[in-house]
């Protein structure tokens, strides 16, 4: 009878770590979706600092393809 417990009790925490890793990960993912990590005055200002002058078509490029590479 101990048995049937220590088994109900491993199963349950294992459907709820694989439960909560899940959920969380859908939270991430759409949190990232609508707050991206990097805007394109943040991405300007990084390649200013590396000492490119940033055009519009390059950083429309960066941006797309961060883009694509989040989906």
């Amino acid at each position: 009878m101990l048995w049937l417990y220590i088994l109900v009790g491993l199963l349950s925490l294992i459907a709820g770590l694989a439960l909560g890793f899940f959920i969380a990960r859908r939270y991430m993912m759409n949190y990232l979706k609508k707050n991206p990590p990097i805007n394109e005055q943040m991405l300007r200002m990084m390649m200013m600092q590396m000492g490119q002058k940033p055009s519009q078509k390059k950083i429309n490029q960066m941006m797309s393809a961060m883009q694509k590479q989040m989906k």
